[in-house]
């Protein structure tokens, strides 16, 4: 009878080990999460936030995207859990476009849009007729036509929203600027070594890529109060998921947020 009680406590003593075992291990399961990026300064930025997570549980995967193109269709079809490369009104052009539903989890970094020129010093210094190359990106023209604005070179139509704003919302042209924006973004980094056009509209990502200084080598750089924040976008069904919440949060802190003010001199402004 002793030995019959002392088997079913051991029985039921290993049944308990195995539970809270199996407790534990759902405890420390990784969850894995794959983040769309351009490699400048996005992927680096994932990547610096790598070890963090991974204490967390979270198993961060970067896929690096050449274009502006993929990173919301692959998000959409599920091929991503997030994508962090744009602005919100790239975001709202994009789903405008597209019938899409994504959404922004929040802000990280600005990268300041700049005008570049071996030909000038000062925007303003522009000659009468010259000519302004601009990428296709539409959604960025509002930025691009604030900083004509602000030089006292254009101005705008009343009622203008810069968010939505194209060259055909130009009222006056002091000095006949010819603005062509028929070009890919990737591509006016080359087009500014190859000194063409009298000035060139570059990305700060793409800027920094190529080896500039935006601080140092643009003529002028868009302001810091800029509402041209680099966000993470999610779908509306994995904003809500743990990892995402870590993510955003290993993004946000005032440690990588000092670390980027560190990392790109001005190139990559964190957000405030």
């Amino acid at each position: 009878m002793n030995k019959k009680i002392t088997g079913i406590f051991a029985i039921a003593a290993a049944a308990l080990l195995l539970v809270g075992c199996g407790k534990a291990s759902s405890a420390n399961k990784e969850t894995t999460i794959t983040v769309g990026a351009s490699s400048v300064p996005h992927a680096e930025i994932l990547k610096h936030v790598q070890p963090q997570l991974k204490k967390e549980g979270v198993n961060l995967k970067v896929k690096v995207f050449q274009d502006y193109v993929m990173p919301n269709k692959a998000l959409a079809n599920k091929e991503l859990d997030a994508n962090y490369f744009q602005h919100i009104p790239f975001l709202d052009n994009w789903n405008k476009k597209n019938n899409g539903s994504l959404i922004s989890a929040g802000a990280v970094h600005l990268e300041p849009i700049g005008v570049y020129s071996k030909k000038v010093k000062n925007i303003k210094d522009l000659k009468n007729g010259a000519t302004v190359l601009v990428s296709s990106n539409v959604a960025d023209y509002g930025r691009v036509l604030t900083i004509f604005k602000d030089a006292g070179l254009i101005t705008l139509k009343k009622g203008t929203k810069i968010s939505t704003a194209t060259f055909d919302d130009i009222k006056t042209n002091k000095k006949n600027l010819h603005f062509k924006h028929t070009y890919e973004a990737k591509l006016m980094t080359q087009f500014y070594k190859n000194s063409e056009g009298d000035a060139v509209v570059i990305n700060a990502n793409y800027a920094v890529q190529a080896g500039l200084n935006p601080v140092k080598d643009a003529i002028v750089l868009e302001k810091s109060s800029s509402p041209y924040a680099n966000i993470v976008a999610v779908r509306k069904d994995n904003k809500n998921k743990p990892a995402i919440k870590k993510l955003m949060k290993a993004l946000q802190s005032k440690s990588t947020q000092s670390w980027i003010k560190d990392k790109y001199k001005g190139g990559v402004l964190p957000v405030k």
